[in-house]
């Protein structure tokens, strides 16, 4: 994982009002859950009296109550109140506090901040809000991974496996020659396009002799989010969420402003889930028996002009990690 970055982690649906909800992220159990006046909240998966889930117990006010004994926590991991030494205690409760988690909430997701110290919360959390406004209809589901997140990413910058693992989708036309690709990075973004052509003999074009499309391209925003510009009013996001070193959970939201109404944006958003969960069933098939698990910017891969993409990527992501502190 890159330190110091906010991570979209779980759906925020996913976490209902006076509930808790367990989840492995980062490869660290966590409780997140909703206080009875919607504050949310995400603290280490783990009583420090006796070291039971937090998980298992329920929500009490402001507080997440421990199952065990009842121990009462606030958002932010402090220790509020000990049933067994009573209400007039006055014993300092700051030796019970638990592990806490900054987040926020916006589009749909839950982001986390995953680093030391306290973020900002007031900087924008990573998405598309240039190519993405309230106009947008959205419609969204999720996936399971056997992968490094680090897998599924490159996955959706790779261009010159389209014709084979979606031959009969995406990547119809045995357009097997790689053009370029062309491939950015400026302002946090990556970004690129697809060049494809029928290999008819012809010399590929070199990079410099290709753009990235302004029309149709590849967006991605570290640490986790990426983005297909398929049409102007017409957007494919999908989160990637760390589950651990070896499981990502994808969630996958499509974006539709086709029509100037937006129910029925509603509805085209939501039909067109079966050919987006189509696609990336075909693309699950392959990317789950790559070996080793996580990708590397250091690897014994032989990796083909048509992986710059990748390259970019796995370069800027070392350097990211290199950059930051790890965290605590």
């Amino acid at each position: 994982m890159i330190p110091n970055q906010w991570y979209a982690v779980l759906a925020s649906k996913e976490v209902k009002p006076n509930q808790i909800t367990s989840a492995l992220r980062m490869n660290l159990p966590l409780a997140f859950f909703r206080t009875e006046n919607g504050t949310l909240g995400c603290v280490a998966d783990r009583c420090s009296h006796r070291g039971a889930a937090l998980s298992g117990g329920k929500v009490k006010g402001d507080c997440l109550q421990c199952p065990f004994h009842g121990l009462e926590f606030l958002p932010d991991g402090q220790c509020r109140f000990v049933p067994a030494d009573g209400k007039a205690s006055v014993e300092d409760l700051s030796r019970f506090r638990v592990k806490s988690y900054p987040v926020r909430e916006a589009h749909g997701m839950i982001y986390l901040w995953y680093g030391n110290g306290e973020p900002d919360m007031s900087e924008p959390l990573p998405f598309f809000d240039e190519h993405i406004d309230s106009g947008f209809a959205c419609s969204m589901f999720s996936d399971k991974w056997n992968s490094h997140y680090s897998r599924c990413i490159e996955n959706q910058l790779d261009v010159v496996h389209l014709p084979f693992v979606h031959h009969n989708t995406i990547g119809k036309g045995n357009k097997t020659l790689v053009n370029g690709p062309a491939v950015e990075f400026a302002d946090g973004f990556l970004r690129t396009s697809a060049s494809n052509e029928k290999d008819c003999g012809q010399t590929p074009k070199k990079p410099e002799d290709c753009s990235v499309g302004d029309k149709v391209f590849l967006c991605f925003r570290f640490p986790n989010v990426w983005m297909n510009r398929i049409a102007p009013n017409y957007k494919l996001v999908i989160f990637f969420a760390p589950v651990d070193e070896e499981n990502t959970v994808l969630y996958i939201q499509v974006y539709s402003k086709l029509s100037p109404f937006k129910p029925l944006n509603a509805f085209l958003s939501s039909t067109s889930r079966l050919m987006a969960y189509i696609i990336e069933r075909q693309d699950r098939r392959v990317v789950i028996t790559q070996k080793p698990k996580a990708s590397s910017y250091y690897s014994e891969e032989k990796l083909l002009a048509g992986d710059r993409p990748i390259i970019l990527y796995r370069k800027i992501r070392e350097e990211l990690k290199q950059k930051a502190p790890k965290p605590m």
